[in-house]
């Protein structure tokens, strides 16, 4: 079998949808595993490294200009510098070149540099030892700052927009998985006397090897912008990058959550030894069990995105990570501000003591919430990003990140020496948190309004979609539903994966709540020609110019709710909109929409023609359902022909 791999437009191994029962199938294309495993082993190896040699600092090594106190800081410092230095570059040659090539190329540097460590592992000079491993400590940060941009730009080249949130759950979730592993490996092997470093030595260059061989296996993914000319200045690189990624408002705040989600856990890391001894009173043992809570609660977090999110792109589920976030950051400042002092423990004597339950829930529960939070936000910057750009935005964003990272560092430090306790420090970062999170979803209402989307389509009703592959992922559409409540626009958002702009009666906007949420959604008021001309004709304009954007407009054609229940007449204003289109040259597809199953309920009308009365008339949680068509040709489509389709998928 040759190893050489085949490309990713192969139909076999990219086809437009993929039916899987759950991201762990992906483990099984080829399309997807050999690409989680290279990145799986590169990121054991970065960390079997990094700890290995922290261990051999701080305990085994006596180097005077490097004490054992600032030995996890230069160290960390050094990685995390090529981040801030060559992202830039790194993302141009993601774009530039063939993907696979460059991963494959990123893994013969870190071939390259296990073996220089071996040396240095094996160097019986300590002075020597040092310098060759702080060099290595660079190069291999060198070669993440490569491997990041390449790796969340291969995702959306290999998996389609059902399989994105799934395929990141299983990026981060491996990653989390791969860090712990690559540190309690180092600690292992670096502890065992007389041969740890030589075992240290081998277990990296073991795995470079590995990675290596894995890549082999990668089909090709295309370059993007192969005519692209390179800009080897890193400073006005990033800084056009940002004002590229500027240009759209929901990537450009999308990375700067992610990059203060880094802030918020390199708070949660960097404290997590000072925190297991001076407030837990516990030992190594007890240090090393908070950071596997965290891992596993950012792993459970992280696959749980595609459960949530039912294989799409759900940023509602950012909100929800951001509410989690602040609420156990802060409890865990009550858990743990009041422990009894006593002699530093195990881990069998700490965790036999309920106190410490409550801690370790907390630290479980943050980090799950902090993966729901992040895995959302990673896909909608693949899925929004021009592909041409993508992988120079993933870099930008990178850059961000270590920014953060540096900037809670120095933060963290500056509030210890000013007196501040570990859990006071928490109680900080867990309030800073809800004001970042209101300000972001202010800014970008869509992440707020995808939440409202998620809790009345999961909490008050079960909503069941059918046909949803019929929804477009990118381009102009019309989208055309029956109205039966109030909440119809609330749950044709929460089955898109993409922003919907609404034409809504104008009077539903003066309803408290739900007027209030339209606004938020740019819905576009309209009323009767007879009633209110101008409103009329710029609802129309308003509606000719979304689909113009190339964005999806959704319309009511009954104009009204149904009064009981059944299909009302269809209105002529949506071969208004049609010839609008066609008379701008566009190319728009309507696709058909039936809501079902709730007439009757709370936020539809009843036999009197109130509603919103009686609100468990029928109970809780009722099963409601959306049944999509196939898309009609809008020139083709009259609102007689429409109704006919509504109809038929109403009793699907």
């Amino acid at each position: 079998m040759s190893l050489e791999p085949t490309a990713l437009t192969d139909p076999q191994l990219a086809p437009p949808v993929q039916v899987h029962p759950n991201q762990f199938m992906l483990l099984r294309q080829r399309r997807f595993a050999p690409f989680f495993w290279t990145l799986f082993s590169g990121a054991a190896n970065d960390n079997l490294f990094k700890f290995a040699f922290t261990v051999m600092v701080t305990y085994q090594l006596s180097v005077s200009w490097l004490p054992p106190s600032l030995a996890g800081l230069v160290i960390g410092a050094l990685f995390i510098l090529p981040f801030l230095l060559f992202s830039a570059t790194s993302g141009q040659l993601t774009d530039k070149f063939e993907k696979t090539r460059v991963i494959r190329l990123v893994k013969n540097l870190e071939v390259i540099i296990m073996l220089l460590a071996t040396a240095g592992f094996m160097s019986k000079q300590p002075q020597l030892q040092v310098v060759i491993l702080l060099a290595c400590t660079f190069l291999m940060g060198l070669h993440s700052t490569l491997f990041g941009p390449v790796k969340f730009a291969y995702i959306p080249q290999a998996l389609n927009e059902r399989e994105l949130t799934g395929g990141n759950g299983m990026v981060e979730m491996g990653t989390f998985v791969a860090i712990l592993l690559g540190q309690v490996a180092g600690g292992l092997l670096v502890s065992i006397p007389n041969v740890g470093p030589d075992y240290v030595a081998a277990a990296c260059v073991l795995l470079a090897l590995a990675g290596r061989v894995v890549a082999q296996f990668i089909p090709l993914a295309p370059a993007t912008d192969p005519g692209l000319v390179i800009n080897w200045n890193p400073v006005t690189e990033t800084w056009r990058n940002l004002k590229l990624a500027s240009t759209s408002k929901v990537v450009f705040r999308s990375m700067l959550g992610i990059s203060w989600m880094w802030f918020f856990g390199a708070v949660f890391l960097s404290q997590f030894p000072s925190f297991a001894k001076e407030v837990l009173h516990g030992d190594e043992q007890v240090a090393s069990l908070l950071l596997v809570v965290f891992s596993i609660g950012i792993a459970c977090g992280s696959l749980l995105c595609e459960v949530l999110s039912k294989r799409h792109i759900e940023i509602g589920l950012v909100p929800l990570g951001a509410i989690g976030m602040s609420v156990f950051a802060i409890d865990l400042y009550f858990a743990s501000r009041n422990l009894p002092p006593s002699a530093l423990m195990g881990f069998v004597t700490f965790i036999q003591q309920p106190a410490h339950w409550r801690v370790l829930l907390d630290l479980a529960l943050l980090s799950l919430f902090a993966g729901l939070y992040s895995v959302p936000m990673y896909a909608l910057i693949q899925l929004r990003s021009q592909p041409s750009h993508r992988a120079r935005i993933i870099a930008t964003n990178n850059i961000l990140n270590a920014l953060f990272m540096i900037v809670s560092a120095v933060l963290a430090g500056a509030l210890l020496s000013a007196g501040f306790s570990v859990p006071q420090i928490f109680l900080l970062v867990g309030l800073s948190n809800a004001v970042v999170a209101f300000y972001i979803f202010f800014l970008v209402p869509e992440y707020l309004l995808r939440f409202i989307a998620l809790l009345v389509s999961r909490c008050i009703y079960r909503f069941k979609i059918s046909g949803d592959d019929f929804l477009p992922t990118q381009g102009a559409a019309l989208l055309a539903c029956n109205h039966v409540s109030f909440v119809d626009p609330v749950l044709l958002m929460a089955a898109s994966p993409r922003p919907i702009y609404f034409v809504m009666d104008h009077r539903i906007f003066k309803l408290p709540l739900l007027g209030a949420v339209f606004r938020l959604a740019k819905a576009i008021p309209i009323a009767p020609r007879s009633e209110d001309p101008v409103l009329y004709a710029a609802a129309f304009e308003a509606a000719a110019q979304v689909l113009r954007n190339g964005d999806l407009l959704a319309i009511f054609p009954e104009g009204a709710l149904s009064p009981n229940g059944e299909l009302q007449e269809f209105k002529g204003g949506i071969a208004k909109i049609l010839e609008q289109a066609i008379a701008d040259g566009l190319t728009v597809p309507v696709i058909p929409m039936a809501l079902t199953n709730l007439w009757g309920s709370f936020f539809s009308r009843i036999e009197n023609g109130k509603a919103m009365t009686r609100p468990l008339r029928r109970g809780i949680w009722n099963r409601v359902g959306l049944n999509v068509g196939a898309p009609m040709d809008d020139a083709q489509t009259s609102p007689e022909d429409l109704r006919a389709r509504i109809s038929v998928l109403l009793k699907a």
